[in-house]
């Protein structure tokens, strides 16, 4: 590869806010975008090569074969471009998540299997070179113009991201495109240079709290105390599983070891959902009595579960636990993704 950058580059970074930032007078300041929750990826292509690289810098070529197609029909011959990987929801409407992460796979065909079944495809959100020109010294308003000049009529399976100068209609955003699974919003300072690795840009995420019923836990590896502590919900149909906070510290997952062994049940090793990366990795878990009550906070929901692990954050005794409901649960209200992906929701490059 010879291209202006060659991989690996380390992608621009944002840091979370509260709030859409705003610029109160004079000609805008921000440009702001939907926050896609996808797989973080850049794009490089010289001619017939193409890697796709993570977050991370690792490849991701090999787990997305349909995507390394679709960059050589319908991006331009020489580029490098920022964006993200997601996977529709067979049908449409939204992202699915869970489709996504199976992409992760050691098996060659399982991946085939899976490029054909659930294809993948590609957003882009930043221009970083061009030819043989690098733009990222460049301001955020002249990589968005090039941006969309170089991948005008791309497509079906690349697009790029719709965005904004108005504040308010990015503040729509945030609740509106939550209904095709997006992650909240981002704004870019119009006259910043793309800064690899540097929390340049400002992302707004869903943030929201639920009270759970401590069902389990999975015993830590490599450290004395548990792993995660599984969660759960009642429903009309009995206990659903909602997910696992598992974001503690070393003291502490020795602590809730302690404290969660008093309260087993006397059934060990129940056998989980297999790792999709790993089938020998043991997903086994303890059950303990369902008395203990804690409130997490968490982002976004994939059917009834949480699409992301909830964080702990404190036990809430005066709660029983069959008072803990899955409808406690916020639902967004349904929103296409077609019509994210195409800008028909008033938006401005």
């Amino acid at each position: 590869m010879d291209l202006p950058l060659n991989p690996p580059v380390e992608p621009m970074l944002a840091k979370a806010a509260k709030s859409v930032p705003r610029q109160p007078d004079g000609p805008p300041a921000w440009l702001y975008e939907p926050k896609w929750d996808g797989f973080r990826c850049i794009v490089f292509r010289d001619g017939d090569e193409v890697e796709l690289q993570s977050r991370g810098e690792k490849s991701l070529s090999r787990y997305f074969p349909e995507v390394v197609a679709a960059v050589l029909a319908e991006l331009p011959p020489r580029c490098v471009v920022d964006g993200e990987l997601f996977v529709p929801r067979p049908g449409g409407g939204r992202l699915a998540w869970e489709l996504l992460s199976q992409r992760i796979h050691p098996a060659a065909s399982r991946i085939a299997k899976l490029a054909e079944e659930t294809p993948a495809q590609f957003v882009a959100f930043d221009l970083l070179a061009l030819g043989d020109e690098d733009l990222t010294a460049q301001s955020t308003s002249v990589r968005r113009e090039r941006l969309v000049a170089a991948l005008a009529g791309c497509g079906p399976s690349t697009h790029v991201t719709t965005a904004t100068f108005d504040a308010d209609l990015a503040v729509r955003w945030f609740t509106r495109f939550e209904g095709a699974g997006l992650d909240g919003v981002v704004a870019k300072p119009l006259d910043a240079p793309y800064r690899q690795k540097e929390r340049v840009m400002t992302k707004v995420k869903h943030r929201r709290t639920a009270e759970c019923v401590v069902v389990g836990y999975r015993p830590h590896k490599s450290l004395p105390g548990i792993g995660s502590m599984l969660l759960g919900l009642h429903t009309d149909d009995g206990m659903a599983f909602v997910g696992g906070a598992a974001a503690f510290t070393t003291a502490r997952r020795a602590e809730l070891l302690e404290q969660l062994s008093q309260l087993r049940t006397g059934e060990e090793n129940v056998q989980g959902e297999k790792n999709r990366w790993n089938a020998r990795v043991d997903d086994s878990w303890v059950p303990v009595r369902q008395e203990l009550v804690c409130e997490v906070e968490y982002d976004q929901l994939e059917g009834y579960r949480f699409r992301h692990n909830p964080r702990f954050l404190r036990w809430r005794p005066d709660k029983a636990p069959e008072d803990c409901r899955l409808d406690q649960l916020e639902t967004p209200t349904d929103y296409d993704l077609a019509d994210v992906l195409s800008g028909a929701s008033g938006s401005r490059s």
